[in-house]
C-alpha cells in the first residue's frame, strides 16, 4: 500500500493540502491538479476508506479528472477535488462542525478552489460551508443557490445521446430509440424522463426495481444489463461498469451515460472500439452538473443561456467523434487530447 510520500512522488498535479482533524476523527485532502485556466474547482467527497492514504489517493484520481473535465467543458476552472475521509459519516452537530472546519480550510485557499457537492454530500452541506467561504458553488436555491445538480447533468447527458444517436444513426431523434439507463436515482430517473418525453423507449434497471418501474417503460434485472439489446446503454450509477467481461456481452450501438469512471481500465476504449460501439467519454457527457451550476451562480444565466450551454455537450461529442474517426483513434483518447489542447493553449 503506498504512504502518502509515495503518492505524492508520483502525482502530476499542483498542490496538495493534507489536514488531520482531530476533533471530527477525519482526515481531510484538498487536491488542486491544475489551475492554468482559472481556480482549481471540484465536488467535496465524504467517505470512509481503508486507509487514509485510500482517501488521498481518491482525491488525487478525481482532481486529474476534473481538469479535463473543465477544460473540454470550456469552464474558466481547473481541476481539483476535497475528500473528507472518515471512520464513519457523520450526522447532526458533528456533520456541521466538520463541514464549518473544512470550510475555513477552503477559505484560507484564498480563492485558489471552489468546491461543490459529491458522493454524499449535498445543497444543505454546501450551505454550511458557505457560512465560512464564499467559494463554494451548489449551495440551495433558499440560499441563493444552484440547489440539486443532477437535473442538469441529465439535461446534459441527453443532448449527448442526441449527438451520440446522430453518430452512429444518422439522426439524432429519440423517438423509437431504446434506450437502457442504469441507475433510476438523481440523474437517472430525470434522464429516463427527458428519453420518454422524447418517444424512446427506456428500459430502467435498478437495485430497487420499484425504483426501476417507476421511471422506465419495462425494467431490466440489475443483473442483466449488459446482455439486453438496445440501441444506447445509459450507466447512470457507479462507475467501472465497462471492462473486458462485460463489454463482449454488450448488445448496444452506443455507451452514454452520467457515471463517472465508466472504463475499468484505458484499454476499455479500445475494446469498444473493436466491436464498434460509440463510447461517449464520461467526464465530457456528464458535465452538465459543473456548467449549470457555474452558469446560475457564477454568471446569472437566464434559462436560453443554460440551453444553450446544455447543447454545446451534445456538440463538443460530435466534434470527438469526428476526431476520433479522422485519426483512428478511441473517443476517449480524442477527448483528451481535446482537454491537451485547451489546456496548452492556455500556458
Amino acid at each position: 500500500m503506498a504512504s502518502f510520500e509515495e503518492l505524492l512522488d508520483a502525482w502530476d498535479g499542483e498542490r496538495t493540502v493534507i489536514h488531520r482533524d482531530r476533533d471530527g476523527d477525519a482526515w481531510i485532502f484538498v487536491c488542486l491538479h491544475s489551475t492554468a485556466l482559472g481556480p482549481a474547482a471540484g465536488g467535496t467527497r465524504l467517505k470512509t476508506y481503508d486507509t487514509p492514504a485510500d482517501g488521498l489517493r481518491d482525491a488525487m484520481r478525481l482532481s486529474a479528472g476534473m481538469t479535463s473535465k473543465l477544460a473540454v467543458a470550456g469552464l474558466p476552472f481547473g481541476g481539483g477535488k476535497a475528500v473528507l475521509a472518515v471512520r464513519e459519516i457523520p450526522q447532526g452537530q458533528k456533520r456541521r462542525e466538520l463541514l464549518e472546519r473544512y470550510g475555513d480550510l477552503i477559505a484560507s485557499l484564498g480563492g485558489s478552489y471552489f468546491t461543490s457537492s459529491d458522493v454524499n454530500t449535498g445543497p444543505e452541506d454546501m450551505d454550511i460551508i458557505g457560512e465560512r467561504t464564499e467559494h463554494v458553488f451548489g449551495r440551495s436555491e433558499a440560499n441563493g443557490g444552484g440547489g440539486n445538480p443532477g437535473p442538469h447533468t441529465a439535461v446534459g447527458v441527453y443532448h449527448g445521446i442526441r449527438a451520440s444517436l446522430a453518430h452512429v444513426f444518422g439522426s439524432d431523434d429519440p423517438n423509437g430509440r431504446s434506450v437502457l439507463v442504469q441507475g433510476a436515482g438523481n440523474v437517472g430517473a430525470s434522464l429516463a424522463e427527458q428519453l420518454r418525453a422524447a418517444g424512446a423507449r427506456v428500459l430502467a434497471a435498478d437495485v430497487d426495481e420499484a425504483r426501476a418501474s417507476a421511471v422506465g417503460d419495462a425494467v431490466v434485472p440489475a443483473d442483466a444489463v449488459y446482455d439486453t439489446e438496445c440501441d444506447v446503454y445509459a450507466p447512470c450509477a457507479l462507475g467501472a461498469t465497462l471492462n473486458e467481461e462485460t463489454i463482449d456481452r454488450l448488445r448496444c450501438r452506443v455507451v452514454a451515460g452520467s457515471a463517472n469512471n465508466q472504463l475499468a481500465e484505458p484499454a476499455d476504449a479500445q475494446r469498444l472500439r473493436e466491436r464498434e460501439i460509440l463510447y461517449a467519454p464520461d467526464y465530457v457527457i456528464n458535465a452538465g452538473g459543473a456548467v449549470g451550476l457555474f452558469g446560475v451562480e457564477h454568471e446569472g444565466w437566464d434559462q436560453s443561456q443554460l440551453d444553450a450551454a446544455f447543447e454545446r455537450i451534445g456538440e463538443t461529442l460530435s466534434a470527438i467523434y469526428a476526431r476520433a474517426d479522422r485519426d483512428g483513434i478511441t473517443t476517449a483518447e480524442a477527448a483528451d487530447r481535446l482537454a491537451a489542447d485547451r489546456l496548452s493553449a492556455a500556458g
